[in-house]
């Protein structure tokens, strides 16, 4: 028995209210097989949703519905450097303090500056993040400037940021 497609505005009035539903991100894949379209669909809707002003980020585990926050959270840019064979310690050093990473950027001399959306939170996010990665065979961003990178860090306090960011001297990862 083949599942209808849902189409246009029903599809994606039905993509919103799952996002805001959901507490995990959900993949474009897991989308289009909720609504029976192509993947592509998905990410056009994704971008008319974010064009309406909806809060959706995409990310290496799939889309998040990230509202305005209640509670406040303190906020820091900090530039690390580090091997590839390092990027697990670093990120699980980081999300071990309760801090959440929300980006990796870095300057490239062509594009100029390069940003992707992490919005890693513990070991599982960072272990399905690499495995990830290792299946797609792709490259971190960091490759492309040898190992420099910036990531903005949330976390419950400055107090919290100034721990993990000891820490992270502490290792060598800070530049």
């Amino acid at each position: 028995m083949t599942k209808d497609k849902i189409y246009g505005e029903k599809r994606r009035a039905l993509i919103l209210q799952w996002l805001e539903e959901s507490e995990e991100p959900l993949t474009g894949g897991d989308l289009s097989d909720r609504t029976n379209v192509s993947r592509q669909v998905i990410v056009q809707d994704i971008s008319l949703l974010k064009a309406k002003n909806h809060p959706i980020i995409a990310t290496s585990q799939g889309y998040l519905y990230m509202p305005t926050r209640i509670e406040p959270t303190a906020s820091r840019v900090i530039a690390v450097k580090h091997t590839p064979d390092e990027t697990a310690h670093e990120l699980n050093t980081i999300v071990d303090h309760g801090v959440t990473i929300r980006n990796v950027v870095v300057e490239h001399a062509i594009y100029g500056e390069i940003t992707g959306s992490l919005m890693l939170q513990s070991r599982k996010d960072v272990s399905q993040f690499l495995k990830k990665l290792a299946e797609q065979e792709a490259s971190l961003l960091s490759d492309l400037t040898g190992g420099v990178h910036l990531h903005t860090l949330e976390a419950s306090s400055e107090s919290v940021l100034d721990e993990v960011i000891a820490a992270l001297k502490k290792e060598g990862y800070l530049l």
